[in-house]
Parts: C-alpha cells; structure tokens; sequence
C-alpha cells in the first residue's frame, strides 16, 4: 500500500529552533491528552486540528471529529497524536468494512464514507499543490473514481510464524509488527481468496515477504516462487485509446494497481495529443504503460527506466506491440537528462514518490519541450516540482484519480504547456 504521513509534509523541522518553538515543545512537553476538533484533512490521510495554532495531526480522525487524543510525537512546529476517544462524530464516519483496520496499516480511511473520502483527499491535493508550489486551483480539475473496494491485483505482503506455523500480513500503522489477516477487501477476489490458504503453502518457505499479482483470467502470480502458483512472468491486458496491449511483467515489477482505474491513467495521461513526425521521451517508464500508446501516436520514442527487470519487459513489451525500433535506455533518468535535445514534441515524466532530482527539472526547463506530462502519486513533490517547472509552462489541466481508496493517496497527472515566447 501506499505510504506517507500529512503531518511529516506539512511543515519539517528546522535545524535550529527558534526561541518560540522551544516555548513550544517545553509546553507541549507538559501536555498528555487534549482534546481536539479535527478541522481539515491532509494530504496523506491524517486528520489535522491545531492546539493554540499548533497543527496537531491524528489518524484515523476526519474533519468535524471532536476527539480525545494522547501526544505521540513533539516537534517545534508541529505534533502528533493518537486517537483515543472519539467524543463527537464529523459528517461522512462509518464503521470501517474490514475487522484490521483499527492496527492494519495498508489503509487510512475506512473510517469514512467513499463520497467523503474522494471529496477530503481531493481537497487535501488542491491545498497542497496551492500551499508548496503556489499553484491555484484550475478551472478544468476533474476527479475520477472507480470501485473503492475489491479493485487491488497487486500486493506485498509480509510473512512471520507462531507456534502453529507460518502468518501472512501487513505491518500495523508506524511499526514492522506484523498483523496478520485471512482477508482484504480491497483486494480482488482472486487474490482476497487465496489469503487463508497462503500460510499452508508457504511452511518451509524462508521468505520475510511476498509480492503477488494478478493476471489475465484471474491467475495469481507470485515472487520468490510459492508452491502451487504461478511464479514469474504474467500478462495484463488494458485497454487503451490506440488499441488494446498486453503487457508482461512479473510481480516483482511496478504496475499500476487498480484493476478498473488503470486505463482511465492512460487515458488521461496520453490526453488528445499526437505528432506523427515528432519524438516523444517516456521517463520512468516501467514496464511500458504509457510508452506503447504513446509509440503509435509520435515518430520517434525513447523510454528510459533504470530498473534492469523493468527494463527486460520494456522491450519485450515494445516489441510485441509493434514497436521494436523505439529506443530504451536502462539509465537513471538523472544521468541520462543532458541526452534530452531542444524543443522535443512531448516529454512523459511518472517518477517515483520523490519527485524529479533538481538536474531533471533544470534541464526540463532549459530544452523546452514543447508539452511535459507529469504522472505524481506524492503531491508534496509534484508541488515542488510544479512551482520550477512553471517558470516556462502553464498548466493545461489537471486531473485526480483515486487509484487507492481508503487511502489518502491519490493520482495526479498535469499536462503542461509551453508558455508563448518561450524557447523554440
């Protein structure tokens, strides 16, 4: 599942503090348990309330909450909290679907209903990019959703043993204590129904974890190798707007996780544009997700993906779908970006939760090309990314998919413009 905390986001401690902030943490020191009324959600899934300006931040809370809460954490801008009573419920709370979510740290939000959660976890993304990155909300935002639950066909999941032999789990929230679960209802079926049935197989297996995912007509893969499964490589076929691709990779490789949501990313992110005698660069690019549509809509393609598994399904993938001339180079992007020429028809970035490195959106900026597409899962960096990049481009549109419900993720993927007068 996805991780990441708001609080850690909202404001980092500074190396030195100041004479206000140590005022804070001495009184904050003093303080055991407040109470609390939750004002807003953050991006990463916490609920935040303030104590006399103090951004006090709290899982498992929601906007409207009125809650006890006993400090965990005292930094000089901020502290953290645990829940351990709710007084007065906000809109939208429910009781959460699956039995381990109250210690299971896969998920953030079951507390809330799905029409509250998208709406929060949009929000959250909005004020963030607004407060990081200076970026105002665009006239054209749209959010998009599928089903909140039986929709993941990838997970890891963590193994331990008791006194009657092996546990499959997750790890609780904040810690490595394993909890271990016969069942998930975000999972699809195919991989929820194979939960209770994993601690047998896996009696002699030396393993600390396991990936598995799930491929064309439900069979589940695994890796390292469980007996009775498939290992190995596998096939997803998603539908694209230029046609329909199979896609090999093996459980070990990213890939998209939300069975119904996955074409609609690729949708988005190719959006409506196309140069036949242009080059486009796909950066980070996995297995291929978005480097096969893209190769049938621009003359030239280069992906480059450093992962060296990631790399060897990049080009089967290119291969298989026509597109066996595109160049792949299996680089970091940081060392191969001085190879971007000038004024390229289209550059595809879908970094991992860290944003680009400085080099990358330097170079970005300096070669221009003519429309970047940036894919974030981590608002935090797409916002610092956005505030340089915006320098020379204007958001075109932005849109969120929530590719992980009950989670306070989301996707987001910015299609940028060259400003007029920059760089031909």
């Amino acid at each position: 599942m996805p991780s990441g905390r708001g609080f850690e986001r909202w404001k980092k401690p500074k190396p030195v503090a100041s004479k206000e902030e140590v005022e804070t943490i001495l009184r904050l020191s003093e303080i055991d348990e407040i109470e609390l009324k939750i004002d807003q959600l953050v991006f990463g899934g916490d609920g935040m309330g303030r104590l006399d300006g103090i951004p006090v931040f709290v899982p498992r809370t929601a906007p409207g909450d009125r809650v006890r809460v006993r400090l965990t954490e005292r930094r000089p801008g901020y502290a953290r909290g645990e829940l351990v009573e709710l007084l007065e419920p906000g809109d939208g709370r429910r009781e959460p679907p699956c039995s381990y979510f109250e210690r299971c740290g896969g998920c953030d939000l079951q507390h809330l209903d799905e029409p509250t959660q998208l709406r929060l976890k949009a929000q959250a993304v909005v004020e963030t990019l607004r407060r990081l990155g200076g970026v105002e909300r665009p006239p054209n935002l749209k959010v998009v959703s599928s089903n909140a639950f039986g929709y993941r066909m990838r997970t890891q999941l963590h193994l331990g043993t008791h006194e009657r032999g092996r546990t499959v789990g997750y790890f609780a929230r904040g810690s490595n204590d394993l909890v271990p679960v016969d069942s998930c209802p975000v999972l699809v079926g195919d991989l929820e129904r194979l939960l209770p049935r994993l601690p047998r197989l896996l009696v002699d297996d030396p393993h600390s974890r396991i990936d598995l995912a799930v491929g064309d007509g439900g069979v589940v893969h695994s890796a390292p190798p469980v007996p009775a499964l498939p290992h190995g490589e596998l096939t997803r076929t998603v539908e694209t707007p230029e046609g329909t691709f199979e896609y090999l990779f093996d459980p070990r490789c990213f890939f998209q996780s939300h069975l119904l949501l996955t074409p609609k990313l690729v949708e988005v992110a190719l959006g409506d544009f196309a140069d036949p005698e242009g080059e486009v660069f796909d950066l980070y690019a996995g297995v291929g997700l978005f480097a096969l549509p893209l190769a049938r809509r621009y003359g030239k393609l280069t992906a480059v993906e450093s992962d060296r598994t990631a790399v060897r399904y990049l080009r089967k993938n290119l291969k298989a779908c026509g597109a066996g001339e595109a160049r792949t180079e299996s680089v970091t992007v940081e060392h191969w970006i001085d190879e971007l020429p000038a004024g390229a028809a289209r550059v595809v970035v879908d970094p991992p939760r860290t944003g680009l490195a400085r080099r990358v959106r330097d170079v970005l900026l300096e070669r221009a090309p003519r429309r970047i597409t940036y894919v974030s899962c981590n608002a935090s960096t797409l916002a610092r990314d956005l505030k340089r990049l915006l320098l020379g481009y204007e958001i075109e549109s932005l849109t969120l998919l929530d590719m992980f419900p009950q989670t306070g993720h989301m996707e987001q993927v910015v299609q940028l413009n060259r400003k007029l007068g920059e760089s031909q």
